[in-house]
């Protein structure tokens, strides 16, 4: 690899790490509350359905763009390390039984998971676009 190589692609997985928690902040950074219903007295949250399928849609674009461009054995570690972290961070400030670590472990897999197939595939459709003529 050459220099000017080397500098494109560590640009890429800085600004897919940025991208990544970007991702977090604004489907789910925002959101602390808790709701609890009134009859039941159970709580849920603090995420909505809607901020949680925002936030994957969101990552599997990033994921299949980011594989077209940089190695999926780049992509899946970078996204799953960024987001997890995030995530993490969020969760062991706020939570006082330390069930977050379950949560962590759940959302480190599910990264790890969702990425690398979702990068792959976008790596291979990136090829096969690639080889099209024109």
């Amino acid at each position: 690899m050459t220099a000017t190589r080397d500098t494109r692609v560590l640009l890429g997985v800085l600004f897919l790490a940025a991208a990544t928690v970007g991702a977090w902040l604004l489907w789910l950074g925002w959101d602390t509350r808790y709701t609890v219903d009134a009859q039941t007295g159970a709580s849920s949250g603090p995420y909505e359905a809607w901020q949680v399928i925002g936030c994957v849609l969101t990552l599997v674009l990033l994921a299949g763009f980011a594989g077209t461009r940089l190695s999926p054995w780049l992509v899946a570690p970078v996204m799953t390390v960024a987001f997890t972290a995030v995530w993490s961070w969020r969760a062991a400030g706020t939570d006082d039984s330390g069930l977050w670590v379950v949560g962590g472990i759940l959302v480190l897999v599910g990264m790890a998971v969702g990425s690398t197939l979702v990068s792959f595939a976008g790596r291979r459709i990136g090829r096969r676009m690639a080889r099209r003529p024109t």
